[in-house]
């Protein structure tokens, strides 16, 4: 096929991410997410810390939503979670790549919610199943404005928190991390080709916690855009 290869149906839009003082958005290729990488966070879940490998699950890009929005309540959940992350946006390509050459693919990083079927997740984990149903759904990846990585500068104690109804639920810092960002793109690019448009969200802190329609999220990390998200009624 080619570019004038007619399509049997349209195709949507690709989603895409303000960036600070930029006119054009960034692009949204593919969403990987890290697993337990906050030691807190690992050990409310039930586990202790892992430093063998980090581990990755995937949201499909459809499931960006920007910060502001109101989503409805998602079905088939009756737990259903917030969790708060540094988000890191890919700006060249990098396959292979050792710490330095990694940290070097980063175009810039942003607040997101990984918002997650707890329940779901849960059974499909006590079940050794994947964790789709879980994590990957419309609307779970929600994101804020970009800020360019030169911007932005070294990642290290910058604060990371979440309220819900103006309520404090998770609050912690960056340097907490327990893969490190180089680290992160630097194993996922010895299994994948990472290109411009592929997001990382990294994990999140201790404090995760179930929301209901009408609850109003909002969440910040230091020196990068807030983020903020209602929860609307089921569909």
């Amino acid at each position: 096929m080619n570019e004038e290869t007619p399509m049997l149906f349209d195709v949507p839009a690709t989603p895409a991410v303000p960036v600070k003082g930029e006119a054009s958005a960034y692009p949204v290729h593919r969403i990987f997410c890290v697993g337990r990488n906050y030691a807190a966070h690992a050990a409310e879940m039930g586990f202790e810390v892992d430093r063998e490998a980090p581990f990755y699950f995937t949201k499909p890009a459809s499931a960006i939503v920007h910060t502001g929005a109101t989503i409805p309540y998602p079905p088939g959940t009756q737990n259903y979670h917030y969790e708060m992350e540094l988000v890191v946006a890919i700006g060249k390509p990098v396959f292979k790549a050792d710490e330095k050459e990694a940290a070097s693919a980063v175009y810039g990083y942003a607040a997101g919610l990984d918002m997650t079927r707890r329940d779901l997740q849960l059974a499909s984990r006590e079940k050794g199943r994947p964790w789709d149903l879980g994590k990957s759904f419309e609307k779970s990846a929600i994101i804020g404005e970009i800020t360019k990585a030169a911007d932005y500068g070294e990642i290290g104690r910058q604060r990371i928190w979440l309220t819900v109804n103006d309520e404090t639920k998770q609050d912690s810092h960056l340097k907490d991390l327990i893969w490190k960002v180089p680290e992160l793109i630097s194993h996922l690019s010895g299994y994948y080709h990472l290109i411009p448009g592929d997001l990382i969200y990294t994990g999140t802190p201790a404090g995760v916690g179930p929301v209901v329609a009408g609850d109003v999220l909002a969440g910040g990390i230091d020196g990068l855009a807030g983020i903020s998200l209602t929860i609307g009624d089921p569909e």
